[in-house]
């Protein structure tokens, strides 16, 4: 959904030594948030995790974008696309009596660098 944000700026006039009022309209997307999961579990606990994701029900309104068990064995990267992060924490919570979940938020790096170069 697209909305219009009025920003009121207070303008200097350096000829008239006054301030002017000038309105400019800026659009913004609502985005969804990215959140890179991280959920470890210990060797003797692998069956249990596995049977769990097979069973498993995605929410609505949570993408995942992508999921990379690590090889090494005992955890698994999981990419998600959310509208609010409030809805991964109960999703995580069924989860902690098997392992620890880390959640962090994520941007991607092109889009990171173009938001520096405006700073």
């Amino acid at each position: 959904m697209n909305r219009i944000k009025v920003l009121k700026v207070h303008q200097h006039s350096a000829e008239e030594g006054r301030y002017i009022s000038t309105q400019k309209k800026r659009r913004w997307e609502k985005k969804k948030m990215l959140f890179m999961v991280v959920f470890t579990w210990e060797p003797e606990k692998m069956d249990e995790v596995f049977k769990r994701r097979e069973v498993e029900e995605i929410p609505e309104g949570y993408k995942i974008v992508g999921e990379w068990l690590d090889i090494s064995g005992g955890r698994v990267f999981r990419l998600l696309e959310v509208p609010d992060p409030k809805v991964i924490i109960p999703e995580s919570f069924p989860w902690s009596a098997l392992g620890k979940s880390e959640i962090v938020p994520v941007i991607e790096t092109e889009e990171a660098m173009k938001l520096m170069q405006k700073a």
